[in-house]
């Protein structure tokens, strides 16, 4: 990516956005009727689809049951035809996770939720239709809107954007030829109402003259997630509650 310019001199990065502008987002909710939740999310050419399962009761060995709260078994995977054969194709996540500590099961706060069972499972599964930087974080805002699609209580959101500095400039929802062209980048999950962190990971130094600079983009970055996924949870109760209105009529 040698000699690559990422930003203009009047500002824009190489698909036309300000530096702090997100990729379109597009959202849909309920797209298996199979699961208990689901949800589909576009965030610029990255695509990722999310289904939850539960809360159920515990599967497999009894020694991970937890007597106070719900165990969150989340799973990652990269479809074969989801990256270009020119591109690299990006490292797979952690396959199984099973961690009361994870930004789902940050959710709940950490504590458990009066509505949903001690002793029980959640399932997440998460998978990578197309790849084009940011897979992460788009994974993240799915398996929030499949978890609310679920009907799982959540005191607040988990929204999930990337960030880099380039250039002396934070950018922020970097797509795969800003991520492939080096330098220091974040992801951060945030839980928008309470402005509380729930992951920050950064893959490479970044001098602390510059960090709280990238940490604002990137923070107004999941807020204005946060508001479109807000919209896409507000009209799919719309047209939930119309068609179950529709149904009472007949």
């Amino acid at each position: 990516m040698a000699g690559l310019e990422l930003l203009s001199d009047q500002g824009f990065r190489q698909d036309g956005r300000r530096p702090v502008e997100l990729r379109k987002i597009q959202c849909r909710m309920g797209v298996f009727d199979q699961a208990d939740g689901s949800a589909y999310v576009e965030q610029g050419n990255t695509k990722a689809l999310a289904t939850v399962y539960g809360p159920h009761e515990i599967r497999g060995s009894r020694s991970k049951t937890l007597h106070d709260r719900a165990v969150v078994n989340c799973q990652y995977s990269m479809a074969t035809f989801s990256t270009a054969e020119r591109k690299r194709r990006p490292p797979r996540g952690p396959q199984v996770h099973r961690d009361d500590h994870t930004p789902e099961a940050n959710l709940r706060g950490g504590h458990p939720h009066p509505a949903v069972p001690p002793r029980s499972q959640i399932d997440i599964y998460v998978q990578i239709l197309q790849a084009d930087g940011g897979n992460y974080c788009t994974s993240v805002n799915a398996a929030t809107l499949a978890l609310i699609d679920a009907g799982i209580p959540m005191r607040d959101y988990v929204c999930a954007c990337s960030a880099g500095f380039i250039e002396d400039t934070p950018l922020v929802d970097l797509s795969y030829i800003e991520e492939a062209a080096g330098g220091a980048q974040l992801a951060l999950a945030l839980l928008p109402k309470s402005d509380r962190i729930a992951l920050l990971e950064m893959n490479s130094r970044l001098h602390e003259d510059h960090l709280e600079r990238v940490m604002d983009a990137a923070s107004k970055a999941c807020k204005d997630v946060y508001a479109v996924l807000d919209q896409a949870v507000r009209e799919h109760l719309q047209e939930t509650t119309a068609l179950m209105g529709t149904a009472d009529r007949h």
